[in-house]
């Protein structure tokens, strides 16, 4: 009999989590599993990749009302005499604005906002796995029948006291707390020492023949500059670091380096980063893409790939550049030497616009050190496929 699987994650935008789901997804063995996946917002890119075994279940009721505009879901809550859902909503809209929030803490209000008037799954599931931390660990924790529960930790999670208190209510329901990388495990043991022995680490799985399949597929570049090509993906957001990018971005600029800066993703600081492009008379050099469901194009053709990430669980869009042969430079963020070799697949520098800006250059104008890196690239070991007898044993064990 075939074991019956629940994913759950906020959403299939395009960002490292998303992708790593939907590449364990693509690996998944259905021969011996049913899999469902639950999302909280639906209707985004990779939705498309997601393979056609695997059921996408219904929006919840209050996923489904939160997209109503604000005037038909009071006009829809009259009417149908249920007051609740807008309640909630107003009250986490309220405490939202009130205060500047992190990601940790928006989670926390939007389950004490919403928990009560989210409706339990009923099926009953052999494991079930919230594949990000935050609110798919509240709903699989309180929401969800099955004989195992396993909670995903996709980032350093460092947590103040008050929410490592709500959160560890929740966790006590787990069975397994999975880290994707070394470091991230460590600041999870600090975090929550008491999970110590529920601790794994399970690598986020990068598939390189799908990868280099997708690279040659689609769109690349749509203008015709002839010059110095960097690229950037991530989460329009502070852990990515844009202030420090849109520095070293003027610096090279004011140096005459003949170059273009791509960034490939959304966020809730676009407004912010467009004003500051402005600001510093970027517009044709900081050149904000929006999101694509086949960035791999674009990583390939890139001249050097860049993340000024303050920190990551891993990185995947840097395992990505690695896998294309697309020089790296990075910011040192916890998790970095678990893939970097620095001077060799790329370049880790100081988490500053200076340091950021100089390794771009020694990158692009350093010929030997670039084909250097570029010959690294192209013999270094691709991808971790293998990384799926980990999550079989991990999803089979008792």
């Amino acid at each position: 009999m075939k074991k019956s699987i629940l994913f759950v994650i906020d959403s299939l935008d395009v960002a490292g989590a998303e992708k790593s789901l939907v590449t364990l997804l693509n690996l998944m063995d259905y021969s011996k599993y049913d899999v469902d996946l639950q999302l909280f917002a639906h209707g985004n890119l990779l939705e498309k990749l997601v393979p056609e075994e695997v059921n996408i279940l219904e929006p919840l009721k209050y996923t489904a009302f939160s997209k109503l505009g604000l005037p038909s879901a009071v006009a829809h809550s009259f009417a149908q005499l249920q007051l609740h859902m807008l309640s909630s909503r107003l009250r986490y809209s309220f405490r939202i604005r009130r205060n500047q929030c992190s990601n940790p803490q928006k989670a926390r209000i939007y389950w004490e906002s919403a928990a009560n008037v989210i409706e339990q799954n009923n099926k009953a599931y052999d494991i079930a796995i919230s594949y990000a931390q935050g609110v798919p660990t509240f709903y699989v924790a309180a929401k969800v029948n099955a004989k195992r529960k396993i909670a995903w930790v996709n980032v350093s999670y460092r947590l103040d006291e008050y929410e490592q208190t709500f959160q560890k209510h929740y966790y006590n329901h787990y069975d397994k707390i999975i880290a994707v990388s070394d470091s991230a495990k460590e600041v999870l043991a600090e975090t929550f020492p008491a999970y110590k022995d529920k601790l794994a680490i399970q690598y986020d799985i990068n598939n390189p023949n799908f990868i280099s399949e997708m690279a040659e597929l689609g769109e690349g570049y749509e203008d015709s500059f002839d010059g110095i090509r960097i690229l950037t993906i991530g989460r329009l957001a502070r852990q990515k670091g844009y202030d420090i990018a849109l520095d070293a971005c003027k610096r090279l600029k004011d140096e005459g380096v003949h170059f273009k800066w791509y960034v490939l993703g959304k966020g809730p600081l676009q407004a912010e980063i467009e004003q500051s492009i402005k600001a510093k008379g970027l517009t044709e050099h900081f050149i904000l893409l929006g999101v694509k469901a086949n960035p791999y194009p674009l990583i390939k053709n890139a001249t050097v790939y860049v993340q000024t990430s303050r920190f990551e669980g891993y990185g995947i869009a840097i395992a990505e550049a690695r896998m294309l042969n697309t020089p790296v430079v990075t910011a040192k963020f916890d998790a970095v030497y678990n893939q970097m070799v620095d001077g060799k697949n790329g370049l880790v520098v100081e988490r500053n616009a200076l340091d950021v800006s100089e390794g771009i250059k020694r990158i692009v104008q350093n010929e030997e050190l670039r084909h250097s890196i570029i010959d690294y690239l192209t013999h270094e070991k691709k991808g971790n496929v293998e990384e799926m007898n980990g999550f079989y044993e991990l999803i089979n064990s008792s």
